[in-house]
């Protein structure tokens, strides 16, 4: 028989192997990258790492290249401006996001990741049992750019034409040009290669409200923005007047709106002349909101509580406005309706022509007292009394 001890010996060989097997050591799928940013900026950098059992990741920041001087940034560090968040699965990701740039920001950002059982072990070379990817982020002053102050419009009347300016009075690097951005979204027709650049609008309405950026371009610097807000009150532009549906069936209400800021939405039903809140906690009725648009949605619909006027309303600093959809639940034999209407019809039709059939049909049958042929007659009387009249004559 094989010894104790080499079936021990081949019992954790096995073990070890396995291990090895199923084990497979922490690798970047995805590194942080270098960047330039502006004081003011906000900062975002991601760190993506494979392995089995998922690695864990951690963010280090130093201001110069030396090991010794990395310090671990912890979510809420640098006065609350630094943000650290994590998701495991089968990878491990962190995002690591700093608000509000500063000089002193500028310095080497580090990503370790790590799946050792070993890491935490300060008896331990971290540079054994983590590995690294660092990003060297640089922060520049941002250019001075004077700009329009935010504006409002109103509701009563007409507004008068607005002139939105920008000019870039100081940056450390020569301006390749300028463009506006409305939204998010670059208007066409607004790139110039001037330190001054304006926007004008010359009949302002709500729908012209929202975020104006003006954005200048440089040679050796990140673009410089500065942004101006036309505020206006909500108005519904697009909604449903009315919708009809089927009893069990679903039906989707909408609005939309111009103005800004973006409104708060929110849904109610007419109940005896006063208005009822909705919301998400019937089961059926779901409400969804984003940005200028707003829906209700209201699945399997019951005859006996849903029909109704239901409002839809949008509020922001400016102001508010509602607008009234009809919702109609007919009962699930409607669709049958044209069909029963034939068939009542058809039944009415039959029921006349029965009842006609019946009140003709005695005035067809002959009496009793009728003979069945023609009456006959005594012929030789007949010529006897002829006879007679003729002789008389003569």
């Amino acid at each position: 028989m094989m010894p104790c001890s080499i079936m021990l010996a081949v019992v954790l060989f096995g073990v070890s192997i396995l291990r090895s097997v199923s084990a497979q050591n922490a690798g970047f799928l995805r590194s942080p990258m270098s960047e330039t940013k502006l004081t003011g900026d906000a900062l975002e950098l991601y760190c993506d790492a494979g392995g089995s059992p998922a690695p864990e990741i951690q963010w280090w920041y130093a201001q110069t290249k030396r090991g010794d001087s990395f310090k671990q940034l912890l979510d809420g560090s640098r006065k609350g401006r630094v943000s650290v968040s994590a998701a495991s699965g089968k990878n491990a990701v962190s995002a690591l996001a700093v608000a509000r740039l500063a000089l002193e920001d500028a310095g080497t950002y580090e990503c370790r990741a790590s799946n050792d059982p070993r890491r935490n072990d300060r008896l331990q070379n971290p540079a054994f049992t983590w590995i690294r990817a660092q990003a060297t982020i640089s922060v520049l002053q941002k250019p001075r750019i004077n700009y329009s102050n935010d504006t409002d419009l109103s509701t009563g009347g007409p507004n008068a034409p607005i002139t939105l300016q920008c000019n870039l009075t100081s940056a450390q690097s020569p301006s390749q040009g300028s463009f506006w951005m409305k939204n998010g979204e670059m208007i066409s027709g607004t790139s110039k290669e001037l330190n001054n650049t304006e926007y004008r609008i010359l009949k302002p309405r709500a729908d012209d409200a929202g975020e104006y950026t003006c954005v200048f371009t440089f040679e050796m610097l990140p673009p410089a923005n500065a942004t101006i807000e036309i505020r206006a009150a909500p108005d519904i532009t697009g909604h449903k007047r009315s919708e009809n549906k089927n009893e069990g069936q679903s039906a989707l209400l909408y609005c939309k709106s111009v103005g800004y800021p973006h409104p708060l939405w929110t849904w109610y039903k007419l109940d005896e002349g006063m208005c009822v809140e909705i919301d998400n906690s019937s089961g059926r009725i779901f409400v969804s909101n984003k940005d200028n648009y707003t829906e209700l949605s209201i699945e399997k619909l019951d005859i006996g509580e849903d029909p109704g006027v239901y409002l839809c309303n949008a509020t922001n600093v400016m102001g508010s406005a509602s607008i009234p959809t009809i919702l109609r639940v007919r009962s699930r034999l409607a669709p049958l309706w044209p069909f029963l209407g034939v068939v009542f019809e058809v039944l009415i039709l039959v029921v006349i022509i029965v009842v006609y059939e019946k009140r003709k049909r005695p005035d067809d049958v002959p009496d009793d007292d009728e003979t069945a042929g023609p009456m006959k007659t005594n012929s030789t009387n007949n010529h006897k009394d002829k006879n007679l009249r003729q002789r008389n004559t003569n």
